[in-house]
């Protein structure tokens, strides 16, 4: 039997933004998306590794990957339709990290089957071709070989599927995430190495002050102000950042009742030449996550939802290949911007996913562009320029791609499912739950498991109750809204009425000690956050 590991204890919010305040810190990172966190990462496992001290703080408006970063197709890539636009470079470095990923987090990115409707003979050449040269790409790291089906084997996978003018199909691989949590992995591990964070810290006015700069930042839910000193300030903010020097590009998503039949999921690229990807998702795989679109943003990044026209867009998509589509109604939806670099000439579609890692006139270090799928060699770009000038002796880049994320490795999943029976026994659960606490939370399972009350409140489970605890108790969840988007994607599994969210707030308020009035704001919130456009 082996001992749990140690679960993380992040400390107050209020005690580490007070370590912010009274330290001068080497690097300070505006941004807890997957840039800000893997960043972190990398310079603290770099200081950890050389035995060296480094002070690097991480502050985040609001909860660490509510944003971009936690909104996203749920996909560890290639990129496939890259290679209509011959990035072919950004393909194969895309690739290499997926299975880089696939690696030092097997808990949370597993690989994904995905059928490629082939309709005509036409698309089964070029597409095919395309996929000959992806697993090409990847090379001896490829995570699943490419194969076909004939219409009838497929015709016995997906009845649904229209039938008109199918030819064949290709099965190829790639991988999904919960890609929240990868960013909650890579702050928690920087935190454990020596990162002072605080989430729902908003800097509102940078300014340089000798060799450095000093900060100001509000505390969002508090109202106070402060200043953080540091020798570099970090950019991670994405759409947020101030400027407007990044294209803002809106991709919105549809949740809905399963739509295919297989556990494959469903990859197809459109007339308009856009991919469209339905994957089976949530609890067993009922639903199906139905993305994405590519919309220039011209509000406001904090008014960021779906439109009318991209639902329209997304069930036209769908009912393409599945008809029936049309007959069944959204369990929900979530929109984010992708902060990309500027392309005159260009349509959002065609927009490059390269970056680009800068100082600017302002002193600041700036990300634009990227892929989630490549944050890993981002973050060790940004890392190694930042250690150049506060740090030259960890210049030289760490083994971020060796050492698994928060202690999870490819060995240590295998021996979690080896003491499978004995969790289910010892804490009461069944094969299900277990599967899904293990996929989520790899090493920490036990430690989630323990917090499972013996009796839970009517409407809860024992193990809704247990992540619940978990996420304000060890991963610095401050509303509803961090444990239904963030820690969990509970918010986008299903509809939620007022009075369930008024049931789950008020066992959050037996942990926080939330009064009535502050149950009703953040039931309100959610509220606003889950709604449909009219």
């Amino acid at each position: 039997m082996t001992a749990p590991a140690p679960a993380f204890q992040p400390g107050s919010r209020e005690k580490n933004i007070e370590q912010l305040r009274r330290r001068t810190l080497d690097v300070l990172i505006l941004g807890g998306g997957i840039n800000g966190a893997g960043i972190a990462h990398d310079l603290t496992l770099r200081a950890r590794l050389a035995r060296k001290p480094l002070r690097v703080g991480l502050v985040e408006q609001r909860h660490f990957a509510s944003g971009t970063s936690g909104r996203n197709s749920q996909l560890i890539h290639g990129g496939l339709r890259y290679l209509k636009n011959l990035e072919f470079g950004l393909v194969r470095e895309a690739l290499q990290e997926r299975a880089t990923l696939l690696r030092i987090a097997p808990h949370l990115v597993e690989p994904l089957p995905m059928i490629m409707p082939m309709y005509g003979l036409v698309p089964r050449l070029y597409y095919g071709a395309g996929l000959w040269l992806y697993d090409l790409l990847a090379g001896r790291q490829n995570v699943g070989r490419r194969s076909y089906l004939s219409r009838e084997k497929l015709g016995e996978l997906e009845p649904t599927l229209r039938a008109g003018g199918l030819h064949s199909a290709a099965i190829f691989y790639d991988c999904r995430v919960h890609s929240a949590r990868l960013v909650l992995e890579n702050i928690f591990d920087a935190a454990r190495d020596g990162a002072i964070i605080a989430n729902y810290v908003k800097a509102v006015d940078i300014v340089r002050e000798g060799d450095g700069f000093r900060v100001e930042v509000k505390d969002t839910l508090r109202g106070h102000g402060y200043f953080i000193r540091a020798r570099k300030v970090v950019d991670a903010r994405g759409p947020w950042e101030e400027g407007g020097a990044m294209r803002l590009v809106r991709g919105s998503h549809l949740v809905l009742p399963r739509v295919n039949s297989s556990d494959n999921a469903i990859a197809h690229f459109g007339a308009d030449g856009r991919i469209l990807f339905i994957i089976p998702w949530g609890p067993q795989n009922r639903l199906s996550l139905v993305g994405t679109t590519d919309i220039d943003h011209r509000g406001d990044a904090e008014d960021v939802r779906i439109a009318r026209e991209e639902v329209e867009y997304l069930y036209d998509a769908v009912a393409v290949l599945f008809p029936r589509v049309r007959q069944v109604k959204p369990v929900a939806a979530y929109s984010s911007l992708r902060p990309l670099l500027m392309e005159k000439g260009k349509s959002a579609t065609e927009t490059s996913r390269q970056h680009k890692i800068w100082f600017g006139a302002d002193g600041l270090l700036h990300i634009s562009g990227g892929k989630y799928t490549t944050y890993r060699l981002m973050s060790e770009e940004a890392a190694t320029m930042l250690a150049g000038q506060v740090a030259p002796h960890l210049a030289e880049p760490a083994p971020a791609g060796t050492a698994g994320l928060g202690g999870n490795s490819p060995a240590s999943q295998q021996r979690l499912l080896r003491e499978s029976e004995r969790l289910m026994a010892h804490y009461a659960v069944d094969e299900q739950e277990m599967k899904l606490v293990a996929k989520n939370y790899g090493v920490q399972t036990e430690n989630v498991l323990g917090l499972a009350p013996v009796r839970a409140p009517q409407g809860l489970t024992r193990l809704e109750c247990a992540i619940v605890q978990y996420a304000f108790r060890h991963e610095m969840a401050q509303r509803l809204a961090d444990l239904l988007f963030v820690s969990t994607y509970w918010g986008y599994e299903q509809e939620w009425s007022e009075d369930r969210l008024r049931l789950l707030a008020g066992y959050i308020a037996g942990i926080t000690g939330w009064g009535a009035a502050r149950i009703e704001e953040e039931i309100g919130l959610v509220l606003r956050l889950t709604a449909f456009p009219a």
